[in-house]
């Protein structure tokens, strides 16, 4: 057998409200008891003055204004039960509205502690320690480094920045330097070539 649930509480307010609300459920009850009497008599008032019976049917008139003084009473009483139920369940909730806020402000207090000026002077000095340690740490290592060396984690560096970004680019690459020296063009300059034309044929 499974573990028995245990019950939820019921508050002295909440027994308030419950008995409050039986109440004037009751009273409507009532109304509509006498909302039946009050038709029923007043048929009954005009039979009589159908059969000629003037006096019973003003008995009947008199029987049903009782019904509707007591039909008023119970309005007024329906009314003021209500007004009590909402001041209740109203009064319950600033309550729980207030317990919130004082818990609130506790928490608040909590965190200032906690937040006090020398514990940030503390962490921005910490902060800063780990800043110029990380600085000393970078310079010391890129003083082992050749020029190419550094060269290449400056491009690594870049090749992650752009996968981050999602616009991978490969580093372009220079073209590799001619392994032979440069050969001077054989064919002479148009401009001699012209002039050894123009040398005149001896007659």
């Amino acid at each position: 057998m499974g573990a028995k649930q245990s019950l939820p509480k019921i508050s002295k307010q909440d027994e308030a409200i419950l008995t409050l609300k039986i109440q004037r459920d009751k009273l409507r009850g009532y109304q509509k008891q006498i909302q039946v009497v009050l038709d029923r008599e007043n048929a009954i008032a005009k039979q009589h003055l159908a059969a000629g019976q003037k006096d019973r049917a003003l008995i009947a008139l008199r029987r049903r204004k009782y019904q509707q003084s007591l039909l008023v009473k119970t309005d007024t009483q329906l009314e003021t039960l209500e007004q009590l139920v909402s001041t209740i369940e109203y009064s319950l909730v600033e309550l729980s509205v207030m317990h919130g806020i004082s818990q609130g402000t506790e928490v608040l207090k909590e965190i200032h502690k906690e937040l006090n000026v020398e514990t940030v002077e503390q962490l921005l000095s910490e902060t800063q320690e780990a800043q110029a340690y990380q600085q000393e740490i970078s310079e010391l290592l890129a003083n082992q480094l050749t020029n190419d060396e550094e060269d290449a984690v400056q491009d690594e560096l870049r090749e992650l920045e752009a996968a981050l970004l999602g616009e991978t680019q490969p580093v372009p690459k220079l073209p590799n330097a001619p392994l032979s020296d440069p050969v001077a063009p054989t064919s002479k300059p148009v401009r001699e070539t012209q002039q050894e034309e123009r040398v005149a044929i001896p007659a």
